[in-house]
């Protein structure tokens, strides 16, 4: 038995050294994307169908979007039931993929440049700093903080130009829950969700 937990102990450690770093993981992820945009002309064109699949599978299993969504309703998601929760986390994650992958349609060659990066050694928290490079126009910078799981790094907030996304949705969430609590915001995330999806199936 001792034999037994120490080969498990062995296995789990060597899964841990094994992990991408959270600045290598940013890198492919974002390039993989990019390449897939550069050469999809259908993406290029608005096919929104398209550009949502590729969110959901190359860039979704990188996010810890249950933490988003607390970060973002703030000190009010403790009071919101497990299945209150779940039904924000759900319509947060459709609103920010739908957001992300409409930005994808957009796209126009513009290149990333990812800036020095160091980990500390045993550290569970990463931010992974980027800017994103324009033609005539001055570079975005582009942030990623990352806290390490079981399972790998996971984004959990993204910094664009300074401003958090998570930071930006909580006032806007704060308003929602005061005028209509837990269950307003839900509805009021479920409507623009529709909204966009309306909108998709327009360019269709």
């Amino acid at each position: 038995m001792r034999l037994f937990i120490a080969f498990f102990l062995l296995l789990l450690s060597l899964a841990t050294q094994a992990q991408e770093a959270p600045d290598a993981l940013v890198r492919r992820v974002t390039d993989e994307v990019l390449d897939i945009v550069r050469k999809d002309k259908e993406i290029q064109n608005g096919n929104a169908r398209k550009a949502v699949e590729l969110v959901e599978t190359r860039v979704l299993p990188h996010f810890n979007f249950t933490r988003m969504t607390a970060l973002a309703v703030g000190k009010d998601w403790r009071r919101a039931t497990p299945q209150q929760q779940e039904r924000l986390s759900h319509e947060f994650t459709t609103l920010l993929v739908r957001t992300y992958s409409n930005s994808l349609s957009a796209y126009r060659n513009e290149t990333v440049r990812y800036k020095p990066f160091v980990l500390a050694t045993g550290a569970t928290d990463a931010l992974v700093r980027t800017e994103i490079l324009q033609a005539g126009n001055k570079p975005i910078q582009l942030d990623y903080n990352l806290e390490r799981l079981d399972n790998g790094w996971k984004v959990y907030d993204v910094v664009v130009a300074g401003i958090s996304l998570v930071t930006n949705y909580r006032d806007q969430f704060g308003q929602e829950i005061r005028n209509g609590g837990i269950d307003g915001l839900i509805q009021s995330l479920a409507g623009k969700n529709q909204s966009l999806e309306a909108g998709k199936a327009e360019k269709k």
